[in-house]
């Protein structure tokens, strides 16, 4: 299969295929993948500094016991994922847990400037939406932490019905809390969006559940169901792409059930980590603010134009395309819904260095 490029390391693919239940696939996941697992654990300050001692602190128990309680109820077979990729990679599975719900947790420890400032960076994704007569693209820029550099595999899974997903994974979470699409002709595109410390809620369902859940949607409606059924924590924005009806769907969510779905349309869409149609309280990001007005100012009127947007590095405080000291696109994914095919691109996707192209055409199974 192909690969996707981080800093010169190639991102590996496992195909797991029909396994008889969750923590089989991610015994099958933690034992191919245990270096990188081992490596992430070691390497991320967020995870050594923050979540560690908090879930060791006392003030920590109530919130980690109504958080795990709930999601493993509504998605045992997910959390058998977490529970086998922790047997099959040797990490302890605290670690895996909190790395898992590292928003859902991080959202509720108190916060010392001083500590942080160097290591909590928040998830900066960027993704350009348009659908036209002649265009219906979905582009979307991977940044994280450079923790997660090297730190990513993809997951191919059979599914005993025959139908298949593929994620981009980081090391020892559920595929996907990044992009993926399935066997039905759905993919979707993820960015992090910040609320107000008043409007989240403790306890709810983790972000990297119901993306898991997401990778085995039928529609784009079974999607936005799924989406709906969730009671989460913090906020999340889905971008949604159906090939079989040519579709994209911008879903922003918050705590208490709170969601808007902006249908794109001819008007080329930009969306970095902020809210933008779900009236909500959220944090002002001086990064997000600025790759929306630079994205703004930019052509976006082809394909060409919308992976030069993506590759963007004229400000040199918050570019569109990453490279560090704290953040990094890690890559760059195209989804055409008139060649459906989803395409990743290793280094600036101006250079269109594309590293593997998967057919997301809708599998008819006998």
């Amino acid at each position: 299969m192909g690969s996707c490029s981080v800093n010169r390391k190639k991102v590996e693919m496992l195909e797991v295929g029909a396994c008889k239940d969750g923590y089989e696939m991610g015994l099958l996941i933690g034992q191919r993948f245990s270096h990188l697992i081992r490596s992430r654990v070691a390497t991320d300050l967020i995870l050594r500094n923050q979540l560690r001692p908090f879930a060791h602190s006392p003030q920590s128990q109530s919130l980690l016991k109504l958080l795990f309680h709930n999601n493993k109820t509504k998605f045992p077979s997910y959390w058998d994922e977490l529970l086998g990729t922790a047997s099959g990679s040797g990490v302890p599975l605290l670690d895996i847990l909190l790395i898992n719900f590292r928003k859902e947790i991080l959202a509720f420890i108190p916060k010392d400037g001083a500590k942080c400032a160097n290591e909590d960076t928040p998830d900066d994704c960027s993704d350009v939406l348009v659908v036209t007569d002649s265009m219906a693209i979905a582009a979307h820029n991977e940044d994280a932490n450079v923790a997660l550099v090297g730190h990513t595999y993809l997951i191919k899974e059979i599914l005993p019905n025959g139908h298949f997903f593929v994620g981009f994974t980081y090391a020892g979470e559920l595929p996907s809390c990044a992009f993926g699409f399935n066997s039905h002709g759905l993919a979707f595109t993820l960015d992090s969006v910040p609320p107000a410390e008043d409007e989240i809620v403790a306890g709810g369902i983790g972000r990297n559940f119901i993306s898991r859940d997401l990778l085995e949607s039928t529609s784009l409606d079974d999607a936005m169901n799924r989406i709906r059924s969730s009671e989460v924590s913090v906020g999340h924005s889905y971008n949604l792409i159906e090939t079989s009806t040519r579709r994209i769907f911008n879903v922003e969510t918050a705590s208490r059930k709170r969601i808007s779905a902006y249908e794109v349309g001819e008007t080329p869409f930009f969306h970095a980590n902020m809210y933008l149609h779900l009236p909500i309280n959220q944090v002002q990001d001086e990064n997000s603010i600025s790759r929306q007005k630079r994205a703004a100012i930019l052509t976006k009127k082809s394909k060409g134009d919308i992976l030069s947007l993506l590759g963007d590095m004229d400000d040199k405080t918050y570019p569109i395309y990453m490279t560090g000291p704290l953040l990094h696109t890690l890559c760059t994914v195209v989804i055409d819904l008139d060649e459906q095919t989803l395409s990743i691109i290793e280094g600036n996707p101006k250079d269109r260095d594309f590293s593997h192209v998967f057919s997301i055409s809708p599998l008819k199974l006998p």
